[in-house]
Order: C-alpha cells, then sequence, then structure tokens
C-alpha cells in the first residue's frame, strides 16, 4: 500500500511539475518575445528618421542641380542670342558688300566696253593714217619698215660691229683666262717625272773572263742569243759590263733577264740559251699582267677584264716619242679625271677613257691599221663602255668629238705629251724607221723573224728552211735591200743578212 501511495504521490508531483514547467516557458516567452518587438519598433522608427533625412538632403540636392541647370541653360540662351545677333549683322554687311561688287562689276564691265569702242575707234583712224602714209610715200608697211631698219643699220653699222667685236674679245679673253686657270690647277695637282726610254741596256759581269763565254766558239752563243732575241749585244772593252741594244723595249728586257740568268748558272750553250730565253719570256709576261694591274688599282679602275688588262701591261714596254706609253696612260686618266671635275663632266668615263686612249699601241706592231682603230675594235670587243669608246677615239682627231669627255680626253693627251722632257722626235722617228725596216723583211714569203740591230744599220732575216732554200735566200736578200733603197729614207747603207738554219730533231724512245 504504502508502495502504491507513493507512486501516485510521485505521479501528482509529476503533473504539477510539469503544469508549472510549461507555465514558467509561457511566461519566459512572453517577456523575450515583448523585448523582440521592441528592438523591431526601435530599428523601424530610426530607419523611418534616416529616410526622411536622405529624401530631404535628396530634394535638396535636386533643387540645387535644378538651379544650376536653369542658370546655365539662360547662359547660353544668353550667348545664343548674342551669336544670332553677330550672325544677322555679318549677313546685313555681306549682302551690302554684294551690292557693292555687282554695282561695281556694272561699272566694270560698261568701262571696257567704252574702252572697246575707243580701241576699235583708234585702230580705225590708225588705219586710215597708214592709208594715208602710204598714199603718201609710195611705200608699203613693210616696205617702209625694211628701209628704216636699213637705214638704221647703214647708219649705226660700224659702231654695232665694233660692239659685237669688242664683246666677242672680252669674252675670248675671259675664257681663255678661266681655261688656262683650270689647266694650271689641273697640271699643278697630278706632276708625273718624266723620263726618257733609251734604246740600251747593261749588265754587269762577275768578271772578264766571262765575256769569252757569252761569245762563244766561233761566236756561236752570242749569235744563238741575239738570234732568239732580236737583240743585239755588243762585248767591247769596257770592263765588267755588256750592253744591251734594241729598240724594242720588250726585247731588250727578255734580252737582259735571260742574260742575267744565264750569267748566275754559269752554263752558256745554244740549247740552253734557248730554254733561259723562254723563261725570260714567261716572266715578263707576269710582269706585263702586274704592270697592269698596279695601273688600274693606281687610276682606280676595277671593272675592266683580265685580258684588257694585261694589254694594258704591255704599254710598259712600249714608247711614244721616247715616252713610256703606260705611264703617259695613266698621266692622262688623272688628268683627264681632275678636268672633268672642274667642268661639271662625268669624271669615271674621262678617266677610263684615258687610261685606255692608246691601248691600240699595245699590238699594233701585229696588227695592221691606226692604233685609234685597234684600240676602238679591242674596247667593243671587250664589253666597254660606247661612251668610253667615243671619249677616246677622238684624241687625235681621227673622229669629230661627240661628248666634253671627248675633248678632254684630247686635252689631257696633249698636255701629257706637251710636258717638258717628256717626248723627243728623233727618238720617235729613229724607233719608227728601224720598225719600217723590220716590217719590210716581214713581207716576204718565207720570213719567219727580222730584226734590225747595230742602231738600224743591220737587217738580220730568219727564213723557215722548208719554204726558202740556198738559191732563193740569196735573191731575198737582194730583193729586200731593193724594197729597203725604194721606200725608206736613211742616212749610210743597210747590211741585209738572211739566215738559214736547218735542224733535225729525232726522239731515242
Amino acid at each position: 500500500m504504502v508502495q502504491l501511495f507513493l507512486l501516485l504521490v510521485g505521479i501528482i508531483a509529476l503533473g504539477i511539475g510539469a503544469v508549472l514547467g510549461y507555465y514558467t516557458r509561457q511566461t519566459i516567452a512572453k517577456k523575450d518575445k515583448e523585448s523582440l518587438e521592441s528592438i523591431v519598433q526601435k530599428k523601424i522608427a530610426s530607419a523611418k528618421s534616416e529616410a526622411e533625412k536622405i529624401l530631404v538632403r535628396a530634394k535638396s540636392k535636386a533643387e540645387k542641380v535644378l538651379r544650376d541647370a536653369q542658370e546655365e541653360s539662360d547662359v547660353r540662351r544668353k550667348e545664343l542670342f548674342k551669336t544670332e545677333k553677330i550672325l544677322l549683322q555679318r549677313e546685313d554687311i555681306l549682302d551690302k558688300k554684294i551690292s557693292l561688287f555687282e554695282r561695281k562689276e556694272r561699272e566694270f564691265a560698261n568701262k571696257v566696253a567704252r574702252l572697246r569702242a575707243v580701241k576699235e575707234e583708234v585702230e580705225k583712224l590708225k588705219k586710215e593714217a597708214e592709208e594715208k602714209l602710204e598714199a603718201i610715200s609710195g611705200l608699203s608697211r613693210e616696205e617702209a619698215k625694211g628701209k628704216l631698219l636699213k637705214d638704221i643699220e647703214s647708219e649705226h653699222k660700224k659702231e654695232i660691229f665694233e660692239r659685237i667685236q669688242k664683246l666677242n674679245h672680252e669674252g675670248d679673253e675671259k675664257f681663255e683666262r678661266r681655261a688656262k686657270e683650270i689647266l694650271s690647277q689641273v697640271i699643278q695637282s697630278y706632276a708625273q717625272s718624266q723620263a726618257q726610254e733609251l734604246t740600251t741596256t747593261t749588265v754587269n759581269l762577275p768578271s772578264e773572263e766571262i765575256k769569252g763565254r757569252i761569245i762563244g766558239k766561233e761566236g756561236r752563243n752570242i749569235k744563238a742569243f741575239e738570234r732568239l732575241t732580236g737583240i743585239e749585244v755588243i762585248v767591247d772593252d769596257t770592263p765588267g759590263t755588256v750592253i744591251i741594244s734594241g729598240f724594242n723595249p720588250l726585247r731588250r728586257e727578255i734580252a737582259r733577264i735571260a742574260l742575267e740568268k744565264l750569267l748566275r748558272d754559269g752554263r752558256i750553250q745554244p740549247a740552253r740559251i734557248e730554254e733561259t730565253v723562254e723563261k725570260a719570256k714567261a716572266e715578263v709576261k707576269e710582269r706585263i699582267k702586274k704592270a697592269g694591274t698596279e695601273a688600274v688599282y693606281e687610276v682606280g679602275i676595277v671593272d675592266l677584264s683580265p685580258e684588257l688588262v694585261e694589254l694594258l701591261g704591255r704599254l710598259y714596254f712600249r714608247t711614244s716619242f721616247g715616252q713610256n706609253v703606260l705611264l703617259h696612260s695613266i698621266e692622262v686618266a688623272h688628268l683627264s679625271s681632275a678636268l672633268a671635275e672642274e667642268l661639271g663632266a662625268r669624271a669615271d668615263i674621262a678617266k677610263k677613257a684615258g687610261l685606255l686612249h692608246d691601248i691600240g699601241k699595245a699590238i699594233d706592231q701585229q696588227v695592221e691599221g691606226s692604233h685609234v682603230n685597234i684600240g676602238i675594235k679591242i674596247l667593243e670587243k671587250f664589253g666597254v663602255e660606247q661612251a668610253v669608246i667615243d671619249a677616246m677615239k677622238s684624241h687625235h682627231d681621227e673622229y669629230p668629238p661627240k661628248s666634253i669627255e671627248a675633248i678632254i680626253v684630247k686635252v689631257a693627251d696633249q698636255i701629257s705629251g706637251a710636258r717638258p722632257g717628256a717626248r723627243k722626235d728623233t727618238l720617235e722617228n729613229y724607233l719608227k724607221r728601224l720598225k719600217d725596216l723590220e716590217d719590210i723583211a716581214l713581207s716576204f714569203r718565207g720570213v719567219s723573224q727580222a730584226y734590225a740591230i747595230k742602231a738600224g744599220r743591220e737587217i738580220r732575216v730568219f727564213v723557215r728552211p722548208e719554204e726558202v732554200d740556198d738559191l732563193e735566200a740569196y735573191k731575198l736578200a737582194r730583193d729586200i735591200a731593193k724594197k729597203i733603197q725604194s721606200e725608206l729614207n736613211y742616212p749610210g747603207e743597210i747590211k741585209v743578212t738572211v739566215i738559214r738554219e736547218t735542224r733535225v730533231i729525232e726522239y731515242a724512245k
């Protein structure tokens, strides 16, 4: 029973606790609700107050913007009104100016019409006056004009002629003075030393005994040497030297080199001489190439073909009136370039034409024709520009000059040749006589070589043995002597020596 009682008490207490807990929670919740509502009401009130403040500020700012816009609009309206007023004033002024211009244009047109009428009236009166004058004088207008000019000319003819002569004289003096100034400047800017080419070369000997070896047994060594080189070797009593004499500088140089090689080698006999002469020819050929190359580089022309440069180098062993032709050509090139620069012409064309103006002399002894025509053919063959050919071919007046460069090259050529000591006419005549002597001998059939020696007092002629026998050799000597007598002028007498040599060669295999 006690337990049941206790259980019943516990249940009642639990119920009472539940009811009390419920009411307690409701009370707390109600208090919390009242507190939250109060906070919300406060925030709402604050937000309304802030919104009212924002609206007041926005309204104030909007009113200010409206006032500013209204003021700016008023200013612009005033400016627009002012501009419109100015435009109206300008339009009014322009209308007035247009009206004035139209009025003046009408007045000008009226004046032109009046002037035209006056001019027509004057022309009519002038024509009537001319007709009356022609009727009175009995001369037409052209006849009267011609008579008037003729009278004036006859009256002042002497004065006009004297005036023209004076102007011409003054002009000639002025041009001559200027030309002399230009020439003197050019000549001073390039002054090359001049030296006469000689026709002899001296070779020093190591001892006097070597002279006998040079001559050889019965003179066969010296004869073989002279035959192969075309040069005369003079062995006289002069101690320690022999003289190589010949008018051809190329042959003379070959002979000098060959003789010096033989002296160094010591073996002097015909077969060795022939071998040494061939080596000397090859060496001289290389020197020719070197001389041509040095010439073009000195002048500053590097677009020439190697064959043309080699032909240019041959001019080093060619003389004209005793003047070395290659040195003369280099000088003409420099003078032509300087003259062209002074006169405003093409210096490159003048320089190249000056260097190549005597190129025909490199082979004029092998080819017929003047050195100018030979030079033209050479330059055309190697594709040299036509302007250079036209400039070089007039330096001896064989062709009329086609350009100012042609005249410049001619003047430069004359300047170079006219330098004191540059040329000697007697030497050139002497060399020409020797060349003509050789050419006469070479003109006969069967002649292979011909050399003028002993200052032109002897001509040695070598014939081909298969074409000329011993009997024909005698006849050939007489024919050559007769032709020399009929065609050449020379002092004293000339000895003609015809040499026929038979050489038999066999090979042991």
